[in-house]
């Protein structure tokens, strides 16, 4: 969803690893704290004690692999991914399956997106962002010169670029009139044109483009307010003028703060839907949506914009419909269905009104992408599992029957495929009921081949509004392979996936719930005779930070440690502190912190207010050029918790923002994170 639900040697490593031993010069049983602060490069290693270059070198065998993501078509049917050959994911072009990867850009800083030009094979539009500060720039490179032309003002943040059909015009956000607005801007590619504010945002939504007209005089795009509150628009591009496509409906009532174990409930605003993404149909009669309007789950609709009649192609779905794609000649749609976290692959013939039955994928996968090639008859997707990692894949309907092609295939790095352990799936009950009964939450689990009892590493996604999938984790696979560790990633109540209504159950006042999740959890994990119930840690990144931090002030004598990534202490600070463009669509989801009642709330469920309750280890990563949470955010926990005597390791990169994308600080992070857990491990 747009705002919120990421490697060179191993020589590395050892390089990290002697550099801490040197400036620590103590035994990995000594208080952290006491390590001292030191900087290599980049990186600032702080109260963390000497590594083991054994360790290092055990750990950079599984963090050799790579991955390949589709990126789009060009007009000349070759296809562009993005893929990581040295520090940092560039854009590569291949022509045929499994062919050469080319590679295209080469700049310090990983690719953030691209896009290719309608008609001319020679042209792309590509975005990268300077030291993880997601200030996004747009840049148009010709393929055929190596010129590249930067088409915004190098300082602000702009997303959501979309070519016309024409390739004459782009239309994308910025918040470059006052840096706390998503406004929309359109511009003619030539070298001296200027953007042209088409329409005006508000600090309180984002504005995002999704599609031009056939007739280059329409754009859709979406307003959002929050994750349960957005509008399908349709702008004029000449005059400005705005249609709403998507009507007001009534909502389903919104869960409030619980009283007794009782639920009380409150209406939401009326005319409150999700829209996730829309294209206009290739006649330009009508268009194409994603909406949960009228229902729990995400549908995809379409709608005749001269008659104003609509269906749906999915009715009565029972899970999110999550992306789709359009055939340029309009007969096909291919969407995925997000099924508890795995996807489901359909293909729609509009003119025989059917599904098309297609040759199987791999089982349980996660699609990040798909899309058709200018022909139509080529639909190729990225997608991975918890045992391969991210590949282009194509599925061919140029035949009588669909023809499935790989089109890349990377490498796990030096490691044995057959040591690969996959994601379980699991349910367990919660402490609160539904009017069916006790309420169940699901998990994914992996867990090592040899017998015993097991440490747990509990794993806790971001978002909020966001969701654990079984996707390719190296780490994952070196914790549970090396260190014996068995991992347990939950979907707690607030994620994505599970229905509209399950989606608010954590907003606002009610969001220590989903930290009581993680105390049914820890019962859960006390009843399996393979988990050792002395031995649970915590790691959480984003809003899983919080979740992490939370858990260790609540479950603490449960826990023997944390490790809290980019995550926020204090929602008051964080609202504070946060990007301008981003803090009035956070208070949608947290609270407002202006109002005294909720700003009391906050602070008084915020890690940082209660830091004396944290006892055990705590490792705290940062990336100092974090838009979303400021880094103040862990230098103040890591204050508040040494100020009481409590064990802080803090490891922070000055070039990363929001997580760490540059495979040399992504190496150094976790190694830390290995070192971190083994030390809890043997406790």
């Amino acid at each position: 969803m747009k705002p919120s639900a990421h490697r060179a040697s191993g020589s590395f490593f050892s390089a990290v690893a002697a550099g801490l031993a040197l400036a620590a010069g103590l035994a990995v049983s000594s208080p952290a704290h006491a390590q001292g602060r030191i900087e290599q490069g980049n990186l600032i290693f702080d109260g963390i004690p000497a590594a083991s270059a054994d360790d290092a070198t055990r750990l950079a065998r599984w963090l050799e692999s790579r991955s390949a993501s589709f990126t789009d078509w060009q007009a000349d049917g070759a296809m562009l991914i993005t893929t990581r050959f040295g520090n940092v994911a560039q854009l590569h072009r291949v022509r045929a399956p499994l062919g050469m990867r080319e590679q295209l850009t080469w700049a310090a800083e990983p690719i953030v997106g691209a896009w290719t030009h309608p008609t001319d094979p020679n042209l792309l539009l590509f975005s990268r962002d300077r030291g993880g500060d997601e200030n996004t720039q747009f840049w148009l490179r010709d393929l055929a010169t190596g010129e590249e032309r930067l088409l915004t003002d190098g300082k602000a943040l702009n997303g959501t670029p979309v070519f016309s059909r024409d390739g004459r015009r782009i239309a994308w956000h910025s918040n470059l009139r006052d840096g706390a607005s998503h406004d929309l801007f359109v511009r003619e590619l030539d070298a001296a044109a200027s953007p042209r504010l088409l329409i005006a945002g508000k600090s309180s939504e984002g504005l995002y483009v999704e599609d031009w007209s056939p007739d280059n005089q329409r754009i859709a795009f979406i307003r959002y307010r929050s994750i349960t509150d957005s509008e399908l628009v349709v702008a004029d591009v000449n005059t400005g003028s705005q249609t709403r496509i998507e009507p007001a409906v009534a909502s389903a009532p919104t869960p409030a703060r619980r009283s007794r174990g009782a639920r009380v409930v409150t209406p939401s605003a009326p005319g409150q839907v999700s829209v996730l993404q829309a294209r206009f149909s290739n006649d330009g009669r009508g268009i194409y949506f994603l909406s949960d309007r009228g229902g729990e789950f995400v549908e995809l609709r379409y709608r005749d914009l001269y008659t104003q009649t609509e269906k749906s192609l999915t009715p009565q779905p029972r899970w999110d419909v999550e992306r789709f794609a359009q055939s340029p000649d309009g007969r096909y749609i291919a969407y995925t269905q997000n099924e508890s976290g795995v996807d489901r692959v359909v293909l729609y013939d509009a003119t025989t009104q059917a599904n098309v039955l297609l040759p199987a994928l791999p089982a349980n996968i996660v699609v990040d992408r798909l899309g058709f090639d200018r022909t139509g008859r080529q639909l190729a997707l990225s997608l991975e599992n918890a045992q391969s990692p991210r590949d282009v894949y194509v599925y061919n309907l140029a035949g009588p029957t669909p023809v499935l092609t790989r089109w890349t295939q990377s490498e796990i790095g030096p490691v044995d495929a057959r040591q690969l352990v996959d994601a379980q799936r699991v349910e367990f009950t919660t402490w609160d009921r539904t009017a069916t009964g006790p309420r169940t939450l699901s998990a994914f689990v992996y867990k090592p081949t040899t017998p015993g009892t097991h440490p747990v590493l509990i794993q806790i996604h971001g978002g909020p509004e966001s969701q654990y999938r079984p996707v390719w984790d190296p780490f994952v696979q070196y914790l549970v392979n090396e260190l014996g560790y068995i991992v347990v990633a939950p979907n707690v109540r607030g994620s994505w996936g599970y229905g509209r209504s399950f989606l608010r159950l954590d907003d606002g006042r009610l969001r220590e719930d989903a930290v009581r999740d993680i105390g049914s959890l820890l019962v859960w994990i006390g009843l399996q005779p393979d988990m050792d119930r002395a031995r649970i840690s915590v790691m959480g990144g984003s809003y899983g930070g919080y979740m992490a931090l939370a858990s260790m002030v609540h479950y603490g004598d449960r826990l023997v440690g944390a490790v809290d990534v980019v995550g926020i202490s204090s929602f008051v600070s964080f609202l504070t502190n946060t990007a301008a463009y981003r803090r009035d669509l956070r208070r949608a989801e947290y609270g407002d912190e202006r109002n005294p009642d909720m700003r009391r709330f906050l602070q008084d469920i915020s890690p940082l207010s209660n830091a004396a309750s944290i006892r055990k280890p705590l490792l705290i990563v940062q990336g100092m050029n974090d838009p979303r949470v400021p880094a103040s955010e862990s230098e103040q926990m890591m204050a508040g918790v040494r100020a009481r005597g409590g064990e802080v390791w803090y490891l922070a990169a000055k070039d990363e923002g929001h997580g760490f994308r540059k495979k040399t600080n992504r190496d150094a992070y976790l190694a830390t994170v290995a070192q971190f857990l083994r030390r809890l491990n043997q406790k």
